[in-house]
Formats: C-alpha cells, sequence, structure tokens
C-alpha cells in the first residue's frame, strides 16, 4: 500500500511517467491488491464453504479488475479528491486485516468451524461489491505536504503511532474498517444535505460539476 501510494509520486517527481506505466501500475494492482487477497481469503477460510466460498473469491477478484479498469477510463472525468468506490489497496487491506487479526487471536481459518468462513465471505463480497460502486471515498489527494504542519497535527500523528503500536493487528484493522464505511457515511450525508454525490463529471458547463476537470 505505502508503495503504490509512491510510485506515481516519484514517476512525476522524476519525470519518467509513461502510458506504459500506468497500465503497468494497474496490473500490479491487480496482483497485489485483488489475486493475492482472493487467494489467501479462500485458502485460509472460504474454501471450507464450499461454492459459496470461490464464488466470494471470485466476486472480490473480478470487482478488483473491474474497480481498476473504470478508474483507468475515468480518469480525466473525476473529482481528484474523492475516489470512485472504494480503493482497491483498502478493499485489501479490509480482508487480509480481518484474516491479519484473526491469526493474531490464534484462529486458524477453517479449523475454527464455518463460522469464521461466513465471516470471511462476508468482508470480502462486502470490499469486492464496494470497490464497484459509485459510493465517493475520500482520496486525501488534496494534502499537501509543502505547506507547514501545525503543532498539533505532529503530536496527534505520534500519539496514532503510540495508539497502533499498542495492539497492531486491532488498531489498522479498526482503521481499514472506518475507512471501508466512510464511503457511505459520506453519501449519505451529501443525500441529506442535498449536494451531488456522484463524482463523475460529464461536462463543464453544468453548476453542480465546475471544479471536477481541474
Amino acid at each position: 500500500m505505502v508503495l503504490d501510494s509512491l510510485d506515481g509520486r516519484v514517476a512525476r517527481m522524476t519525470n519518467t511517467q509513461s502510458v506504459f506505466g500506468e497500465h503497468m501500475d494497474s496490473l500490479s494492482d491487480m496482483v497485489s491488491f485483488g489475486a493475492a487477497p482472493a487467494l489467501i481469503a479462500y485458502e485460509w477460510a472460504l474454501r471450507g464453504l464450499g461454492k459459496p466460498g470461490w464464488i466470494a473469491a471470485f466476486v472480490y477478484c473480478s470487482c478488483t479488475a473491474l474497480r481498476l479498469a473504470r478508474f483507468n477510463t475515468n480518469v480525466g472525468v473525476v473529482d481528484k479528491r474523492f475516489f470512485q468506490g472504494l480503493p482497491s489497496p483498502a478493499a485489501a487491506a479490509l480482508v487480509m486485516g480481518f484474516i491479519w487479526l484473526m491469526d493474531n487471536q490464534g484462529f486458524n481459518g477453517m479449523g475454527e468451524g464455518p463460522w469464521l468462513g461466513w465471516v470471511t465471505f462476508g468482508f470480502t463480497l462486502y470490499a469486492g461489491l464496494t470497490m464497484v460502486t459509485n459510493v465517493p471515498f475520500y482520496s486525501f489527494k488534496d494534502l499537501s505536504i509543502k505547506r507547514s504542519v501545525p503543532f498539533i497535527v505532529i503530536v496527534l500523528i505520534a500519539l496514532g503511532i503510540a495508539v497502533i503500536n499498542i495492539h497492531v493487528p486491532g488498531a489498522l484493522f479498526g482503521l481499514f474498517v472506518a475507512y471501508g464505511v466512510s464511503g457511505y457515511g459520506m453519501y449519505v450525508w451529501k443525500k441529506m444535505k442535498g449536494k451531488p454525490v456522484s463524482v463523475i463529471a460529464t461536462s463543464t458547463d453544468e453548476p453542480d460539476e465546475q471544479g471536477l476537470h481541474r
């Protein structure tokens, strides 16, 4: 996830970005955040469910491919502040974070019986389907590291690192879950406020779509 967030920035800083690099990045994402989590989840717990297990793994893997393809085709017409659907690294973190937490607590996948398989089924299916929704997820791309950082932010970062180190799997999984549901919360909030919920702009002439093509 860290490297995926840095590769594009490094390419732009070194002026080495290319169409080939964009497609190679998507292929890498498909393996790292699509095929690998689906296979691990299947072998860890989903295999014990039979057909529902491989269906969940297949849906997750397929939705990752669809999400990446849609991202590539819509990259020029989306509001850069938001992702259209759950980004694939966050979806992978949701699935793998759950497995990491359960394994850390001593749960042995299929050896625990069908209940753990069905919980894994739910997380895998939720992560997969949320990737292909139109729900907006904050991208953090409008945050600038060039500006001076307030002292309180540094204190909060240090406090956050300390809290995470109390129980790394549990704390990180909590962050993954919070982000994984944040898009739906933002969607409901925008609906209640009467604001546009789509991150796609089809025209620059409409008032609601001003600024989406910057």
